[in-house]
């Protein structure tokens, strides 16, 4: 089956390297021997992503401030017309090389903070960076750049949605995106420190209500609950294969980030494969595309064109079977295992400690 569908968005996974080791990242700690992707392989693959009509691109990670080509890829981006957005930590960016990635053709960032304050902050870190974090906020706004914030939201930073609206007010921030944390990857194994009560999502959805009405002349605020307190689950990626293509540092053409965790996943490489053959043909984009490989009751849900049976990545670590319905949806048999899991929330008194992140092997 070919696709009429065309991708808007490329998401380069530059590196897997990062100074932060967030409680929540959903970037594998162990990887393949595989070397990562050279200079002239990324600049091809913009090319080929510009002719299949991608039109903004995503540099990530990892931290993409860590490849030395940085200011290259930007570059031959520019050339194709692309709308390169820089999504970082901040960490570790010198002002002088900002100046020269907006040079270059940078669009616009997307800076993460973990908190309010440097304590919060650092803490889900793992590292010292929010004084750095503030120093970047600065610069983009200086050099005239869109500047994003993105907080992921969690027990141990809700209460203080308050003083994070109010920190991206002084950022002078274009966009707050407060989006709660997807619990698979390293946030799955953090649930119990991370997945918040109802009280906690109420109040906080209310407060950013508010800021939203407050702030709509200067800032765009998002705030996502998480699929965990929904009825159904939200369209993950706008739908398997539909407008996103993700490629990993060593190569790998991904339709979603985690893609390539599902069982017999067998991705394709960018590096023996063209972009436009992986995205009309590969077997891991035509997986779980359309409505063919949907079971009930996906299968006769008038919602099965809105959410696509939720996230395939979120259905395989929950159930262990990446083709069931998301248990997320109230209409999933195994929609038991989210119940549970509000409900051992719901018990839990203080904080539980954190599991950090830790890295084995970086390409």
């Amino acid at each position: 089956m070919i696709t009429h569908e065309r991708p808007y968005t490329l998401i380069a996974e530059l590196t897997y390297r990062c100074p932060l080791r967030c409680a929540y990242c959903s970037n594998p700690t162990a990887y393949a021997q595989s070397p990562a992707l050279g200079t002239s392989t990324w600049v091809r693959l913009f090319r080929e992503a510009e002719q299949l009509g991608v039109v903004q691109l995503h540099l990530t990670g990892g931290e993409p401030l860590l490849r030395d080509d940085l200011e290259q890829l930007i570059s031959e981006a520019h050339q194709l017309d692309l709308y390169t957005n820089l999504i970082t930590s901040g960490v570790p960016l010198e002002q002088r090389r900002f100046v020269k990635l907006v040079e270059r053709g940078l669009n616009s960032v997307q800076l993460s903070i973990q908190g309010a304050t440097a304590q919060a902050s650092d803490l889900i870190a793992g590292v010292l960076s929010f004084k750095r974090k503030c120093e970047v906020a600065r610069w983009v706004k200086e050099l005239g750049l869109p500047l994003t914030i993105n907080v992921v939201m969690h027990r141990r930073n809700l209460d203080a949605i308050d003083d994070i609206i109010g920190l991206a007010e002084q950022f002078e921030a274009d966009r707050l995106e407060l989006a709660t944390a997807q619990y698979i990857g390293w946030a799955l194994l953090n649930r119990r420190a991370l997945l918040p009560t109802p009280d906690q999502l109420e109040r906080a959805r209310s407060a950013a209500r508010a800021a939203k009405a407050r702030l709509s002349d200067r800032m765009d605020i998002v705030f996502v609950l998480p699929d965990y307190y929904s009825d159904f689950p939200k369209t993950c990626m706008d739908g398997w294969g539909r407008r996103y293509i993700v490629v990993t540092p060593d190569g790998l053409v991904l339709p979603c980030h985690a893609a390539h965790t599902v069982p017999d996943a067998r991705p394709a490489s960018a590096v023996e494969q063209p972009l436009r053959k992986i995205w009309e043909s590969s077997e891991l984009f035509q997986r779980f595309r359309g409505e063919e490989w949907m079971p009930l009751p996906c299968r006769t849900c008038d919602r099965r064109t809105l959410d696509f049976g939720g996230c395939r990545c979120q259905a395989f670590a929950l159930t262990g079977n990446p083709a069931v319905t998301d248990p997320t949806c109230v209409l999933a048999p195994t929609h038991d295992l989210i119940l549970r899991a509000r409900a051992e929330a719901q018990s839990i008194e203080g904080s539980p400690p954190l599991r950090y992140r830790q890295l084995t092997q970086v390409p």
